[in-house]
C-alpha cells in the first residue's frame, strides 16, 4: 500500500497521479497527496515511475504500516522496489537503463 510521498524528494511532476490505476492521488499544485490510500492496489506503478524515488509503497496490501519518511530514508527504502527489479534511472544505451524512461518522459 502507498505509504509516503517525500516532500523533500518530490519534484511535483504529477506522474504518480497520472499512472495510478486506482486514482489514489490528488493533484494539489504542489506535492500530490495520498487522498484514497485504502484504494491502493499495491501495484507499485507510482513508485516505479517516480523519477526522483519520492514514493514508498509497502508490500502489505491489507492496510497502512505507519512508517515515517525519516524511517524510510534511514532504511534506504525509497526506490527499493525498482532497485529490486534491477532498474536504474537514465536512458537506454547509457550506463544506466530504466525500462520506464520513455513512458515517464512522455508523461511530463
Amino acid at each position: 500500500m502507498i505509504e509516503v510521498i517525500s516532500g523533500n524528494r518530490c519534484i511535483e511532476c504529477d506522474i504518480c497521479v497520472k499512472v495510478c490505476p486506482a486514482n489514489v492521488f490528488d493533484k494539489t499544485g504542489g506535492v500530490p497527496v495520498i487522498a484514497r490510500q485504502d484504494d491502493c492496489q499495491t501495484c507499485f506503478l507510482c513508485e516505479i515511475y517516480c523519477p526522483t524515488d519520492a514514493l514508498y509503497v509497502a508490500e502489505h496490501a491489507d492496510g497502512p504500516i505507519a512508517i515515517t519518511e525519516a524511517e524510510i530514508e534511514q532504511r534506504d527504502l525509497f526506490g527499493s522496489y525498482s532497485r529490486a527489479l534491477g532498474w536504474k534511472r537514465g536512458k537506454a544505451g547509457g550506463t544506466q537503463f530504466d525500462p520506464t524512461h520513455r513512458i515517464r518522459v512522455a508523461q511530463v
